[in-house]
C-alpha cells in the first residue's frame, strides 16, 4: 500500500455560502457538542502496549473491532514480543488470524514490520511517523491510530470509514460524498480541528458514527449535534 502524508494546505476557497472561517466555528460546536456525548470516548480495540495496539489495527482493516478483539484475546496471550511474531510461520499465523478478513496481506504486514522493529528497533515500536510509515505494512491510519492512542501523540487524525463518512455527512471536508480519499479528508479536518483535540475527534466521530449517526438511517433526534449539521434530517 502507498504511504502518502496528508497536505497541511489550508482550501482556499468556500464550498456553497459557508466561509472557511464558518466552518471551521462550526466544526469547533462539533467538538464541543462530541465531548458532552463521549467523553471518555477512546480505541474500542483491545491493547495493553503499543505492539498490541499495531498488531489489532492492522487487523482491522475490513474487519470489525468486536471480531478483531476475539482474535487477539488468544493471539496476544501467545506472542509477547515482536520478535515472537517475526519467528512465526506465515501458514501458522494466517491459520489464527484467518476469520479477520484479508489475511494473506495482514499476516505479511504483521509479520514484516515485527521483523522491521526486532532489526530496526531493538524490538519496540518506533514512535515518530516517519519511522512508523517505513514499516511493512504500516500506512499513515496505522501509525496515526498507535502515535495518537499509545504514544499521545497528535500527529495527524485517524480516518476510518466512520470518520470518513460522518466527515462528508456533516461537510466537514472539501471532498465529495462518493470520495473514499481518507488522506484527503484528513487534511481537510486538521485544517479545522485543534491539533490537541485531533486524538479525542477521531475516537469520538467513530463512536457516534456506530451509535448514533448510521450510514442508513442516522439517529437525528437523538444527536447532541444535529444542530450543526447540515444533512441532518435529510430524507
Amino acid at each position: 500500500m502507498a504511504k502518502r502524508t496528508a497536505k497541511k494546505t489550508p482550501p482556499t476557497t468556500a464550498i456553497g455560502n459557508e466561509s472557511i472561517e464558518d466552518r471551521k466555528a462550526r466544526a469547533g460546536k462539533i467538538l464541543a457538542g462530541l465531548r458532552k456525548s463521549y467523553p471518555d470516548a477512546d480505541c474500542a480495540l483491545s491493547h495493553a502496549n503499543a505492539l498490541e495496539l499495531l498488531v489489532a489495527t492492522i487487523l482491522s482493516a475490513q474487519c470489525t473491532d468486536e471480531r478483531v478483539n476475539i482474535v487477539t484475546k488468544e493471539l496476544f496471550e501467545r506472542y509477547k514480543t515482536a520478535a515472537d511474531y517475526a519467528a512465526e510461520s506465515p501458514a501458522a499465523f494466517e491459520k489464527q488470524i484467518r476469520s479477520t478478513g484479508f489475511f494473506r496481506q495482514k499476516t505479511k504486514s504483521i509479520l514484516g514490520a515485527c521483523a522491521a522493529i526486532v532489526a530496526d528497533h531493538d524490538g519496540n515500536v518506533p514512535e515518530t511517523m516517519a519511522e512508523l510509515l517505513r514499516l511493512p505494512g504500516v500506512a499513515r491510519k496505522t501509525a496515526n491510530v498507535v502515535l495518537g492512542t499509545w504514544f499521545k501523540k497528535n500527529e495527524g487524525i485517524v480516518v476510518d470509514t466512520h470518520v470518513g463518512r460522518l466527515a462528508q455527512r456533516m461537510r466537514l471536508t472539501w471532498t465529495s460524498r462518493d470520495s473514499k480519499d481518507a488522506v484527503k479528508i484528513e487534511s481537510d479536518l486538521i485544517q479545522l480541528i485543534p491539533r490537541k483535540s485531533w486524538t479525542f475527534f477521531a475516537h469520538a466521530m467513530t463512536w457516534h458514527g456506530r451509535r448514533i449517526c448510521a450510514a442508513r438511517k442516522p439517529k437525528c433526534q437523538e444527536c447532541r449535534v444535529s444542530k450543526w449539521c447540515p444533512s441532518a434530517f435529510a430524507p
